[in-house]
């Protein structure tokens, strides 16, 4: 697939054996089971793939393996966010050189208080795209604690040209990108959302053309994009009326670990260990979302077996 983006580019978790060390062949076996889930394309070393719990050396490791399992079958997109401009842009070009066709990008920000002004960001994300040549998705999320309006970021992207995808997950996600679009006019080329996909339909009303959510039933949410794709709103919404309850379940009960533990359940890794100090999900909890899955049977949770 080649420019523009679209459509369902997951995130792909990082797989840990039970003490916490790398999983080289559990990681690997991830790449082909997104690769089979029909996604448009997977991301790495994002937030869902615990990348703030990764030394440099093995963010290094992830994204060259991941890279070299996919093999060119989908576009991989690599993460580079740092608060240092010159860590990303570093960041940036190891992953244009190693083979990836775009980055995503949270603004420069650490902790709560350290933060970039408009100014800061523009000069922050030009010298990241000077340093690879590839197309940026910036991600508006929470975490960061930065507000990015929907002036700013048509100013970016237009002075920062190749900054053109913007995933948007904040509240009230339908009426920025619909803001967004509307203002941006042909500066904004990809307009995603994100978050589990828990406002899909709202998203891709307001004219989203892509979803980043977790490998978790990712061919189960494909269907959707490609129904509302073709003007069969009605059969999109049944679709996502189906996997909203799993969907819910992921995003406000077990968060990241979900799709660790339907790939174990499935027999796609043998561990689902988050390192510390996040926490493994409670039996109850892991019970629950196995239950959900299983009335939807996703490839993820038969894959292995």
């Amino acid at each position: 697939m080649t420019e523009p983006y679209k459509g369902i580019l997951p995130i792909a978790p990082t797989i840990f054996q039970e003490n916490g060390d790398l999983d080289i062949e559990g990681n690997k076996r991830v790449m082909d089971l997104m690769v089979d889930q029909g996604v448009d394309g997977i991301c790495t070393l994002a937030n869902f793939s615990e990348q703030f719990l990764l030394t440099d050396e093995e963010r290094d490791q992830v994204m060259r393996l991941s890279l070299e399992q996919v093999a060119g079958r989908v576009p991989v997109i690599v993460t580079t966010s740092h608060f240092s401009t010159r860590i990303a842009a570093a960041r940036a070009k190891a992953a244009a050189d190693a083979g990836a066709k775009m980055l995503m990008m949270m603004p420069p920000y650490h902790g709560a208080l350290l933060k970039a002004d408009e100014q800061g960001m523009i000069e922050h994300f030009k010298a990241v795209t000077d340093a690879c040549g590839l197309p940026v998705i910036l991600q508006d999320a929470p975490l960061s604690g930065v507000t990015m309006t929907v002036p700013f970021m048509i100013r970016l992207a237009k002075e920062v040209p190749l900054v053109r995808y913007f995933k948007i997950e904040v509240p009230g996600t339908a009426n920025k990108l619909r803001a967004l679009i509307e203002a941006g006019g042909d500066a904004v080329v990809g307009p995603f959302d994100g978050e589990e996909a828990i406002t899909l339909m709202a998203d891709l009303d307001a004219g989203a053309t892509g979803t980043m959510t977790s490998a978790m039933i990712p061919d189960l949410i494909k269907p959707i994009l490609a129904a509302h794709a073709a003007g069969d709103r009605k059969q999109a919404a049944a679709l996502y009326s189906r996997v909203l309850p799993i969907i819910n379940y992921e995003n406000r009960q077990c968060g990241l670990r979900s799709a660790k533990a339907v790939m174990k359940e499935g027999g796609v890794i043998r561990s689902e260990a988050v390192r510390h100090p996040l926490t493994p999900l409670h039996p109850k909890t892991r019970e629950g979302l196995i239950e959900l899955a299983c009335e939807l049977d996703p490839l993820a949770l038969r894959w292995g077996k």
